[in-house]
């Protein structure tokens, strides 16, 4: 009987034991798994972003962007200016990415096989000190690039970006915390994603003359030259004659220079229409001289809107009001410009007259009966 029992008691002790090494196994394993996970987790961040010198874009298409931290600012391709806004997010996303979770093992070979056929590569070159001592001692910092990955597509559900390590096999969900979307769109590989639409940037204080030339109107055209410190005198070009100039309405003119910027680039137009729109007769031409002896060069001409996409001739549709095409001189470009921006400095010489009202259409009793009840004002 005794026997028995120890031999009932020897074999709870070992199934308690048996569970208890087993509870303990699972435990460790989850807690080593976890662990990695949040290691990982960290794999496509970049938490000193203020160490970044350049990050490199290239897709399937043949794209490339090059972002570069000059003194000057942010450079695209080592030539245009970027837009700061779009680099500012851009490192944004880099210290706030995170890994989701795991592509999981029913899906992973369709989704490495998306990724082989689109996706963008993305290159991280940062100052890093050559020795480190426990992150407290840095020393002989020089460049380095410090992470290669790739981004892929979206997930089904738009909630995550699919992103794969260089040289790894196991492929993983992105995401910005807090953020309901997905974040490929963000790492773009076409320059005129990043490049800033300022044409011109100039301080009144720089500017030495500004030459406006109308096309339709040679009687408005004007050359405006700096006489003095906010001193400044106008002619017309046609016989150069003075023009007598509010002085206020001058200086807003000039300061006004200080960002002029366009609406849209316009690279994917046709050659020949391109050439087309450049070589007709322009609408208006002006010419900014600094002191030091730059010149920045814009013509506009009259964009008519968009017929070819109801399938009408161009020739049957009337001038867009709100834009026109802009072709800048100095990046051989040709852009689309809003006249809400460009209006103001497009003005002719008898806007700066002293004394000079601007006419407004008035509306007449009989015409408000032509005009649609819907269309007027509660």
């Amino acid at each position: 009987m005794q026997n028995n029992k120890y031999m009932k008691k020897n074999r709870l002790a070992i199934i308690i034991t048996s569970v208890l090494i087993v509870v303990a196994a699972v435990l460790l394993w989850n807690n080593r798994y976890l662990t990695t996970l949040r290691g990982e987790a960290y794999d496509f961040t970049v938490r000193d972003t203020a160490s970044v010198t350049r990050l490199f874009f290239a897709d399937k298409s043949g794209n490339q962007v090059l972002l570069s931290r000059t003194e000057e600012g942010w450079k695209v391709n080592e030539k245009y200016d970027a837009q700061q806004t779009m680099v500012n997010n851009m490192l944004y996303t880099l210290d706030k990415m995170r890994i989701k979770m795991p592509v999981s093992l029913a899906s992973h070979d369709n989704v490495i096989t998306r990724m082989a056929g689109t996706n963008t590569k993305v290159e991280v070159y940062q100052i890093v000190p050559r020795i480190n001592l426990f992150n407290k001692v840095k020393l002989f910092p020089h460049e380095k690039l410090t992470k290669v990955f790739f981004i892929g597509d979206v997930t089904q559900d738009n909630s995550g970006t699919y992103v794969l390590k260089e040289g790894a096999d196991k492929a993983y969900i992105v995401h910005l915390h807090g953020f309901r979307g997905f974040i490929s769109s963000r790492f773009s590989a076409n320059q005129e994603d990043w490049r800033d639409h300022k044409i011109i940037s100039e301080n009144i204080s720089d500017i030495a003359s500004l030459k406006l030339e109308f096309n339709n109107d040679p009687e408005n055209s004007f050359i405006l030259n700096e006489t003095g410190r906010y001193k400044y005198e106008m002619k017309r070009l046609n016989d150069e004659s003075n023009v007598n100039i509010d002085t206020v309405r001058v200086l807003n003119l000039l300061t006004s220079f200080g960002d002029v910027r366009f609406e849209a680039f316009l690279s994917d137009i046709a050659q020949e229409r391109r050439d087309s729109i450049i070589n007709s007769p322009y609408q208006e031409r002006l010419t900014l001289t600094t002191k030091d002896g730059r010149q920045n060069v814009i013509r506009t001409y009259t964009m008519r809107i968009n017929a070819s996409a109801f399938g009408f001739e161009e020739n049957d549709w009337d001038d867009d009001p709100d834009h026109k095409y802009a072709y800048i001189e100095n990046n051989d470009e040709l852009v689309m410009i809003q006249d809400f921006a460009f209006g103001k400095i497009l003005k002719p010489a008898e806007y700066y007259e002293k004394g000079y009202v601007e006419s407004q259409r008035m509306i007449f009793i009989e015409e408000l009966d032509e005009i649609p009840s819907s269309s007027l004002p509660l």
